[in-house]
């Protein structure tokens, strides 16, 4: 079993910053892609970040300067650090995490959701 667990969320005024975190931890063989998407009521779940195994980053282009994802490999965990936080970032963070486990089956795991609120 693998379990995901987030954190990090909050409430920050306008041009503040906030970091999120994401570790897996369980029966892992190894982990290969880890990302970001985010999801704000009324609209669809869509890709903030992603990060692959070797450290090669991708971002909507709506967050591009603003936010940067890492992973730290030994502790299974991705991070997103969110600068100059906008009003249009309100959303509901979820990571996402491709994951081949011990017994070698591969699984693709989604966290609980962390609530990221931008309001003055």
């Amino acid at each position: 079993q693998v379990q995901l667990v987030e954190s990090g969320g909050g409430l920050v005024q306008p041009g503040g910053s906030l970091r999120l975190s994401c570790a897996a931890s369980g029966s892992i063989f190894s982990v290969y892609d880890m990302g970001w998407y985010r999801q704000a009521p009324g609209k669809q779940r869509e890709l903030v970040a992603r990060i692959d195994i070797g450290g090669s980053t991708n971002y909507a282009d709506s967050v591009k300067g603003r936010f940067t994802i890492s992973r730290d490999y030994p502790k299974n965990t991705v991070y997103l650090q969110m600068n100059s936080l906008k009003l249009e970032d309100t959303a509901v963070y979820y990571c996402k995490v491709d994951i081949m486990q011990r017994d070698r089956r591969q699984v693709l795991m989604w966290g609980q959701g962390t609530q990221v609120t931008v309001s003055s």
